[in-house]
Order: C-alpha cells, then sequence, then structure tokens
C-alpha cells in the first residue's frame, strides 16, 4: 500500500503566542514531554517496519505546538527520510529551531511545512530561516493566517523570499464573510492558489482518500480517518494498515482544510501540487508567480 500517515502526539505546547491559536506560549509538563518522546519513537520504529511488509509511506507531522524545537523530532525526520520505503517527511513548523539538522537529512525525501507568524518572530530572522533552509537545499513551503492586518507583512515576506519558493495564505474563516472582494484580490496576487482555501467543500458522504489510504493518527495509535473526523477507525499497531484500511464516506458536512481536501478525489489536486502535495508546494509555481506579477496593494 502507498500510505500517507498524519502523526500528531501529546505534545501541546509551543514557544509563540498566536492569537488565535489554543496552544500559544502553552509549557507541557516533563513527563508529557517524555510521554511525546516515546510515543514519536514507537511510531517511528513502526514506520521502520512497514517496508518490509511491501507499504510505501509518506509522512506528515502536525503537532499542536512546535515540535522543531525538540531534539526528537529532528532526530524523527533523519532516520525516516533515509528509510527507502518512505518517500516522504515533512512538519508543520514556525522555523523557530536550529536548521543545522538538515545537513544530515536526506532533501530528496524531505520537506518543512514553514508558517510565519508576523508579531511573533521578525520578518528579518524569518526570512534569514527561509534562506538557510533555502541554501542547505531543504524543500519548503512558507505560509501564514490571512488575516487583512497581516496582509502587508505577508507581501513584504513575499517580495523578499526567492521567486521559486511558494507563499500560501491559509483563509481565516472564524467569522463569516470576512473577506471583501479587495482583500480576495489582495491575497490573491500573493498566492494564486487562495481561492481554492477559501472555498469550503461539500463533503457528507463522498468518497475519499481518508481512511483508505490516508490515515490520521495520535500518539497512542489511535487512527482517524482525518483531524477533524472525530471517528476513531482502529489502532496503529494493532490492526495495521491492511487492517484499517475500507472505503469510508466522510461524516462531515464540509472540508475546509488543505490537509483535508487535498485528498478529495473529484478536486484532482495532486496535479496542481504534484510530489509537493503534503508540504503544499506546488508543481511549476515559479511559473504560477511571474504570470500574476507584483502583489496587488490595497493603498493603490
Amino acid at each position: 500500500m502507498n500510505a500517507v500517515v498524519y502523526y500528531r502526539g501529546s505534545l501541546s505546547s509551543c514557544n509563540y503566542d498566536c492569537p488565535y491559536c489554543p496552544f500559544g506560549k502553552t509549557r507541557d509538563s516533563a513527563e508529557t514531554l517524555a510521554k511525546d518522546k516515546k510515543q514519536l519513537e514507537t511510531f517511528v520504529d513502526w514506520a521502520g517496519e512497514q517496508g518490509g511488509k511491501g507499504h510505501r509511506l509518506s509522512i506528515f507531522f502536525n503537532p499542536y505546538g512546535e515540535g522543531l524545537i525538540h531534539r526528537w523530532y529532528r532526530e524523527a525526520m533523519i532516520e525516516l527520510s533515509h528509510m527507502e520505503h518512505v518517500d516522504k517527511v515533512a512538519i508543520q513548523t514556525n522555523l523557530s529551531c536550529n536548521l543545522d539538522f538538515v545537513k544530515e537529512l536526506n532533501v530528496g525525501k524531505a520537506a518543512l511545512w514553514a508558517t510565519y507568524h508576523p508579531g511573533q518572530v521578525s520578518e528579518e530572522r524569518f526570512l534569514a530561516q527561509c534562506l538557510k533552509a533555502y541554501g542547505l537545499g531543504m524543500p519548503f513551503s512558507v505560509g501564514s493566517v490571512g488575516l487583512n492586518s497581516a496582509y502587508p507583512a505577508i507581501a513584504s515576506l513575499r517580495q523578499k523570499l526567492p521567486e521559486d519558493v511558494y507563499l500560501w495564505v491559509n483563509a481565516y474563516k472564524d467569522k463569516r464573510n470576512y473577506y471583501n472582494e479587495e482583500d480576495l484580490a489582495a491575497f490573491r496576487s500573493i498566492d494564486p492558489l487562495f481561492s481554492l482555501n477559501v472555498a469550503d467543500y461539500e463533503s457528507y458522504g463522498r468518497s475519499c482518500h481518508a481512511g483508505r489510504s490516508v490515515f490520521y493518527v495520535q500518539g497512542a495509535g489511535q487512527v482517524k480517518r482525518c483531524y477533524k473526523d472525530r471517528r476513531v477507525i482502529g489502532n496503529l499497531y494493532r490492526d495495521g494498515l491492511e487492517g484499517l484500511s475500507a472505503d469510508r464516506p466522510c461524516g462531515m458536512k464540509a472540508c475546509d482544510c488543505y490537509i483535508g481536501y487535498i485528498h478529495m478525489p473529484e478536486l484532482e489536486l495532486e496535479g496542481v501540487y504534484g510530489a509537493g502535495l503534503l508540504e503544499r508546494n506546488p508543481v511549476g509555481f515559479s511559473h504560477a508567480k511571474a504570470a500574476i506579477g507584483r502583489p496587488f496593494s490595497k493603498d493603490a
């Protein structure tokens, strides 16, 4: 089986304090961190065994909080990236960690989903981290939450990043009708795929790769179809991929998040993102950006 596995352990702490995030500036106890480390080691051991069972894996870490400031996440990335049967290992990160570990990665199989948080880090510091990753040959995308107040900071970063680094914008959906037409045009000028993320996709009862070849794993091994569908479909370590895999129609009314809707077959987003699907890196982005020109100015 070619499986995509999302993994989230017990970690629920972050060194940033974003106002829209419930995990900002929280601190886990030593016991919780030790538990998270043990869970991750168990998962990496499991992943290592899957090649002998004929499986190929693509793995995405999306912890509650920042993982790469902890040694065991960096070590897991390194180990997994050198496994022959692992096609991709990627992680969601704010890039606040020391990036020297990238030198030990198989960068042909590793990637970063780097999130920019204006107000938590200076543009100079974040850009320097991006350029270091770029210089080390590390594939990555950069993104930010599309708050209207953050537009100037996001547009500024876009102009300073290398042309072939994709900067995505996550639509802010906590408020209905948050964007007017000018707002939408502004963010589309930065992210040519912004409209894909603004949309909510009707999904109830529809087929999805989730639960069939895409699995959402929690630290103790509980598995869900996806991170928003609360139904537990089994245990990774008890049931294995073969025991978990089944056609399971979506139980949610709508799919509104990138890591969910990319697995809806009808959207055919593999053709948009190709091998960069997990880390949100579209095919041929440099050409797409050249076509849209400079960022739209709201003050123009």
